[in-house]
């Protein structure tokens, strides 16, 4: 298979999130067949409900500031899927992934013909496998996993990493997790396995019970990230305060004070690693923080000061109501209030869209409500009455196309005033390709 057929094969086995088959089984199976490249080299497995994939981006830019050989996996993509696979911080090429897709495939295909599996594995199997064969072809030292969906039976967990964190955790995906928070939590806190080392973001109470609970029966110790964070917010500038160090006036690279708590998980995860062998310095740890890169994850974009209709757009994936609090907490604090913003929003039907609404709405001048390309995404007509109730000042349109209106919101907004593109990354990257694809050179992510 070339890219473009390898692409299309991954879609034929159903959407990611829908066609869903938790579950350890087949991809046991799948990564026996495929000769365990996973058993190659050392994995650290990140899960929780916000802020694993910055975690994992942070925790991958210190071991490549400390000169390790490291893969990093994360989802879902924005554009590309080969955005999942970095290896040494760059994406895996298209020729790489297809030639290991194809034989992913043929793998899969073999175990259902013999009778081993009852169906092909699904989309995310297959990508997690393309990406541990990937990592175990290129030698990698450590492998950083970003776990899809919850943990017990999520594909990564196969690997089994010696390693393993589990950042916040809050309600969502509920119809696969369980109801409650302790269901939740039960769910992700499943990573943890004897002789595992265990780091752990500052969590709600009854979630912390639950992981202690998982420690005990495991008989391991879980390190508490700190929260000796010394400073107020003030240009991304910390200083963050651990038992084996300090580290003074570090400038995180991804915006907003949620990134507190996500940098001191990397920074307890790379402390862990070092004395686990790898040798991951103070210096490594301060250069990685700064130079950490997350896309979609609030992003702006900006077009140069020379094109006509300037646009300043900020792109965050958040969505669920953890999410849109951090956002809003991040515009109330760096966005002039006199100043209107206008809200891109648009989000799938099965999250807590009341909820993500009732935070972020009260805030807009001005909401273009949207549509992604995903059949999970909310009809417009459903968004437009959360507008109502929490919005009642704003103006409101929809405009079903994510490119109409992206389009329409940088037409109609007054020079240099706010743009925010949120409820989704499946519209966040829509949103990011059309940027890329309509200023080109004149225009900058950062």
């Amino acid at each position: 298979m070339n890219y473009t057929e390898a692409n299309q094969y991954l879609l034929s086995l159903g959407h990611e999130t829908l066609a869903i088959k938790l579950g350890l089984k087949n991809i046991e199976l799948l990564l026996e067949t495929l000769g365990n490249p996973q058993k190659s080299y050392k994995s650290v497995q990140i899960a929780g409900t916000n802020g694993k994939g910055s975690t994992a981006a942070m925790l991958e830019s210190i071991c490549r500031a400390a000169g390790i050989s490291v893969g990093l996996y994360t989802s879902p993509h924005l554009v590309s899927i080969t955005e999942r696979i970095k290896i040494g911080g760059d994406e895996i090429s298209r020729d790489a992934f297809a030639r290991l897709a194809s034989e992913v495939r043929l793998a899969g295909e073999r175990l259902l013909a013999s009778g081993n599996l009852p169906a092909l594995p699904t989309f995310f199997e297959h990508v997690t496998a393309i990406a541990l064969l990937a990592f175990g072809e290129a030698d990698v030292e450590l492998a950083i996993l970003e776990t899809g969906l919850g943990g017990r039976l999520d594909a990564t967990t196969a690997v089994g990493a010696g390693t393993v964190a589990i950042t916040p955790i809050s309600l969502d995906h509920q119809e696969y997790l369980g109801e409650t928070l302790v269901e939740v939590a039960a769910e992700k806190a499943a990573i943890i396995r004897p002789n595992s080392t265990v780091v752990v973001s500052p969590q709600p109470e009854a979630v912390r019970q639950v992981i202690l609970e998982r420690c005990r029966d495991c008989g391991v110790t879980p390190a508490w990230t700190t929260e000796d964070i010394c400073g107020p917010e003030l240009n991304c500038v910390r200083t963050f305060r651990t038992e084996k160090d300090i580290y003074e006036k570090v400038r995180l690279a991804l915006r907003g004070g949620h990134q507190i708590t996500n940098a001191a998980t990397a920074i307890a995860l790379a402390e862990a690693l070092g004395s686990k062998g790898f040798a991951i310095g103070h210096d490594a740890i301060v250069e990685g923080l700064s130079t950490a890169r997350h896309p979609g994850r609030l992003e702006v974009f900006q077009t140069s000061t020379d094109v006509a209709g300037k646009a300043f757009v900020l792109l965050d994936g958040a969505h669920n109501p953890a999410g849109a609090e951090a956002l809003r907490i991040y515009l109330e604090l760096n966005h002039q209030k006199e100043t209107p913003i206008t809200f891109v929003f648009g989000a799938m039907a099965d999250k807590q869209l009341d909820e993500m609404a009732a935070r972020l709405f009260p805030i807009a001048g001005h909401l273009v409500l949207t549509q992604p390309r995903n059949p999970r995404a909310a009809r417009v007509e459903d968004l437009r009455r959360l507008a109502e109730k929490y919005a009642p000042q704003a103006s409101i349109e929809m405009v079903r196309e994510s490119d109409a209106a992206i389009e329409s919101a940088i037409s109609s907004s007054a020079l240099h005033s706010m743009i925010c593109v949120t409820g989704s990354l499946y519209l966040v990257g829509e949103v990011r390709e059309w940027l890329a694809d309509r200023y080109g050179r004149t225009g900058k992510f950062s």
